[in-house]
């Protein structure tokens, strides 16, 4: 139960073949091995020891992938750092994990310094770019050249693997601990429920600070697959990609999926190598999945439904239910069934059981579900109740098994496929001076799924302007949680009978026609 044993037994098994291929730049098995074992050895030599956590901050790229892997092949911690959140978020986030050491790339190593001066005890800063190092820091390059290999550490089972950080509704960030053992349940969950398949040629296009992405780094090193990185979805990028490495599995969410197939390059590539794509982060508007599956001919579809707190897999809708046509096309609306050694229950408010095709919270039980939240004993205790991990989302089963996300019972948004919670959102909106009350709901978007709207009360004698809100935003939180839209109203919010704001009433006139309160 080692997430490094699928690196040593394709290094040991199969040397001679690619593992990675980033740009024009391949590495077999055996060279990538060397440079996890080197650059586990510079951790080591700076004083990072086990259980320490190791960040990185930066664009997705080779490197990336050598950090997963000797972090915890030195004995450490994954601790990737979103590199679209804000330096107020970026400086929480190292204040709360406190990091040994520190990996950032060219287009964040201006965040360095800021981040070091948060963190007294950083015993390390790596720069990896192709450039000199900056002051303050150690080239990457450098350092893994003059380093010695050093052997795996083997920490596995349930020792901490992975630290990843997802929003809450309490406008913080929370570190999701995952073991070892977790992450090997829910990649072997998926496995079991795919069947034999082919080592792929694995595209990722996502960030690698996503756990959705991150899992499938171990999951393609597990199967020998090959590692086809890009520094940043960019839709002709993938595309040429796809055609020129003859990539076999790819995973994208709803919305990048949809500008692959909407890009004016599309029909120019020859994306026959594509056996099988797949989706998940948010919800999948039906439309889109057909015509994917349509304009994808060779490729079979799978579905994975989950939360960076159950590693990531619940449920997964195989290729077998993707049919367009016949008596079973329903399913192409659902989540799938739960996953193999993964039990999911629909309940209340008091947590007692739903008969079949009620509506109540989603909650999971089984050996992917985390460890808990990085020291936040109260919120893991709350989220983990009973045993069971309790999703947020609201959801019902039908009476063939299969699991459909109807709303979520969190103030959470899903635009693009990057959650963001509402409450975080109203917390910078109301240290602007001339708000006085908002709240925040999602609203559809044709192109991301759902986008930020806010509804803002004035104070008295206030004249706010939209721009200058946003602007006021963007200052304190990242980009894309920012609304895209502001409504002002002068005559209060709609509050429910307990003296709460009443969103369902807000996002009543924009989903009414929409048929389910996701998007």
């Amino acid at each position: 139960m080692h997430l490094t044993e699928g690196l040593r037994r394709a290094r040991d098994g199969q040397g001679d073949a690619v593992a990675v291929v980033f740009g024009e730049q391949r590495w077999t098995w055996s060279q990538f091995g060397d440079r996890v074992a080197r650059l586990a050895s510079v951790f080591r030599a700076h004083g990072a020891g086990a259980g320490d956590r190791i960040a990185m901050l930066g664009h997705s790229s080779h490197r990336y992938l050598e950090y997963y892997y000797a972090a915890l092949w030195s004995g450490g911690v994954i601790c990737p750092m979103n590199t679209r959140h804000s330096l107020p978020e970026l400086l929480y986030q190292a204040a709360d994990s406190a990091p040994a050491v520190l990996i950032v790339d060219d287009a964040f190593a201006h965040l360095a310094e800021p981040i070091r001066q948060a963190l007294p005890d950083l015993k390390l800063v790596l720069y990896a770019g192709d450039a000199a190092a900056p002051a303050g820091m150690l080239s990457y390059e450098d350092e893994l050249a003059r380093a010695p290999t050093c052997v795996d550490a083997e920490r596995g089972h349930d020792d901490l693997a992975c630290l990843f950080y997802t929003g809450g509704t309490t406008g913080r960030a929370k570190g999701v601990m995952l073991s070892h053992a977790n992450l090997l349940a829910s990649i072997r969950s998926h496995m079991t429920a795919s069947g034999p398949t082919p080592p792929p040629a694995s595209l990722h296009a996502g960030p690698l600070f996503h756990l959705a992405a991150g899992s499938r780094v171990f999951s393609t090193t597990l199967t020998g697959g090959r590692h086809i990185v890009l520094p940043a979805f960019a839709p002709a990028d993938v595309l040429r990609t796809i055609a020129r490495e003859r990539v076999t599995a790819a995973t994208f969410v709803p919305t990048m999926l949809a500008m692959v197939m909407r890009h004016p390059e599309f029909d120019a590539h020859d994306l026959s190598s594509l056996e099988l794509i797949s989706y998940g982060a948010s919800p999948m508007p039906e439309t889109l999945l057909r015509e994917a599956i349509r304009r994808f001919p060779n490729a079979r579809f799978a579905q994975s439904y989950g939360m960076t707190e159950t590693s990531p897999l619940v449920a997964r809708l195989g290729p077998e239910d993707h049919q367009p046509d016949g008596p079973t096309s329903h399913r192409l609306r659902s989540a799938g069934r739960p996953a193999p050694g993964v039990e999911v229950r629909i309940v209340d408010a008091e947590d007692r059981v739903l008969p079949v095709g009620e509506v109540g919270e989603i909650i999971a039980r089984g050996p992917n579900v985390m460890l808990g939240y990085w020291r936040k004993p109260e919120q893991s205790a709350a989220a983990m109740r009973g045993g069971w991990m309790h999703t947020g989302d609201a959801g019902r089963f039908d009476a063939d098994g299969y699991l459909y996300v109807v709303d979520r019972t969190k103030d959470m948004i899903i635009s693009g496929g990057e959650n963001i919670y509402s409450t975080e959102v109203e917390n910078a909106l109301l240290q602007h001076p001339d708000v006085a009350q908002c709240a925040v709901i999602a609203v559809p978007h044709a192109t991301w799924g759902e986008a930020v709207h806010a509804v803002i009360l004035p104070r008295e004698g206030a004249d706010l302007d939209a721009d200058a809100l946003i602007a006021h935003c963007r200052s304190l939180i990242a980009g894309y949680k920012c609304p895209r839209s502001i409504e002002f109203r002068n005559d209060g919010l709609p509050l429910s009978s307990v003296n709460k704001v009443d969103k369902a009433k807000l996002r009543e006139p924009f989903w009414n026609t929409q048929g389910r309160q996701v998007s």
